[in-house]
């Protein structure tokens, strides 16, 4: 840690600020005429809420994204994305590694901090897989996605292939594909087999995380030589995406032919995994199907990955403390591993945490713009989530509530413990105090 007078610079500050600090200096830089299409000046507020959600990954906008940026503004959304998927202090240390600068132990531990690395030997390491693979990814993404987009666009179709397979490893849910109807996501897709698989491949490799893509490299297949948190990654991403499939495809899209039902099913599934892109309307969904989405909105994807969300790890734990509660077990065990205490903790803080920031921005949004809490609740999973996918009000809310939003969006990406660590004092002094018991349940 760097230490001047009474200011400790922790590596949860050094994210929090690098974070705010790309965000500040989008916002200003999208504000420029030559960013917006018309030559205008955007207004402020706009122009922070995109560079919120680009930087954020999340996906929610105020202006459509094909109509209203410049290819300037299109291009800096993107390096935005780029940056905020791989995380502000990764694309900072792979810079100074390419320049040749030596990284010390402050900048190693740093790393470890922005992308959740078990340990720190090797960090410097798996950094360098971690850049490389996300480029490589990204890369075969696009060009996969070229002979669809090249056929219908023409050259065109390289720039639209690139940045959606970026947005979509990213899990951010920006497009540009407002040509065809502002705000319309890839609902004119929604047959395009080809488009729908890649997107969603490409959503679900940058959602289970860099550390479980090291396993991967690592010992290939051989599934139970993978770290618990690995395997529960997998495992648990697999039945998140399974659940809301199966009900999509029972509950909902029933005008549609049998491949366009078990695509849209699949694709609104993985989606919620923070993706943000959308291939149905989802104005006309069923509000049971709103608060399924909410829920797993809310869950995201894996720890140290490019999506946001509480994290399946923090559900899976949660989990499986109640189970052993249910057991009279004092111990919470995962496949035949004893999970540490701190980690049930920081669980269910994480829990409390987004459940009560969701709740009180869905309320304070609705009171305010008196939009049915439904629609505001869906649209507070999305921010916190860093999801991007919304119910049709984000164009219409205030600026008020476009704050709360850009609030929500920061959280869910930087993590809110990430900032009450950052803002908290240490407290460990070693003293116990006497113990106390109180009924619960």
């Amino acid at each position: 840690m760097i230490k001047n007078h009474k200011f400790t610079l922790t590596s949860s500050r050094v994210i929090i600020f690098g974070f705010a600090g790309l965000i500040i200096a989008a916002t200003i830089m999208l504000s420029l005429p030559i960013s917006s299409a018309s030559g205008g000046v955007t207004p402020l507020i706009d122009a922070a809420f995109t560079a919120t959600s680009a930087t954020c990954v999340t996906g929610l906008i105020t202006n459509d994204t094909a109509t209203y940026w410049s290819p300037f503004g299109q291009v800096l959304i993107l390096i935005l994305i780029q940056i905020g998927g791989m995380g502000v202090v990764t694309v900072a240390i792979g810079l100074s590694r390419i320049s040749g600068k030596k990284i010390g132990l402050l900048g190693r531990s740093f790393m470890q901090e922005s992308i959740s690395a078990p340990r720190l030997g090797g960090i410097m390491k798996f950094t360098g897989f971690i850049v490389i693979t996300a480029l490589s990814v990204e890369l075969l993404g696009a060009l996969l996605l070229l002979p669809s987009f090249c056929t219908e666009f023409g050259v065109k179709g390289i720039w639209y292939s690139f940045f959606h397979s970026v947005s979509a490893f990213c899990n951010a849910g920006f497009d540009v594909m407002g040509h065809r109807g502002k705000f319309s996501s890839l609902t004119s897709l929604k047959s395009d087999i080809s488009v729908n698989i890649v997107i969603i491949l490409l959503i679900i490799i940058g959602g289970i995380g860099f550390a479980t893509w090291n396993d991967i490299k690592t010992y290939g297949f051989k599934f139970r030589k993978y770290s618990l948190q690995s395997r529960v990654i997998l495992v648990a991403t697999a039945i998140f995406i399974l659940i809301p499939a199966v009900y999509f495809f029972f509950a909902e899209f029933e005008g549609m032919k049998g491949t366009d039902r078990v695509l849209a099913s699949i694709f609104q599934s993985v989606t919620l995994r923070t993706a943000g892109f959308n291939t149905v309307d989802f104005s006309n969904l069923k509000d049971a199907s709103l608060g399924i989405m909410i829920v797993f909105m809310l869950i995201g994807g894996a720890p140290g990955s490019t999506a946001g969300g509480m994290k399946v790890t923090t559900v899976v734990v949660l989990f499986y403390s109640a189970f052993s509660v249910f057991r009279r077990k004092k111990e919470v065990n995962i496949s035949n591993r004893s999970i540490d205490d701190e980690n049930v903790k920081t669980a269910a803080a994480i829990f409390m945490m987004y459940i009560t920031l969701f709740f009180i921005g869905g309320v304070m949004i609705s009171m305010y713009d008196n939009i049915p809490l439904k629609n505001c609740l869906f649209e507070t999973a999305s921010a916190i989530g860093t999801v991007g996918l919304t119910t049709g009000i984000t164009t219409g809310l205030s600026s008020f509530s476009k704050c709360i939003l850009i609030f929500l969006m920061y959280i869910g990406r930087v993590g809110g413990l990430t900032v009450v660590f950052a803002a908290a004092k240490s407290s460990l002094t070693g003293a116990k105090l006497p113990l106390e018991k109180i009924t619960v349940g």
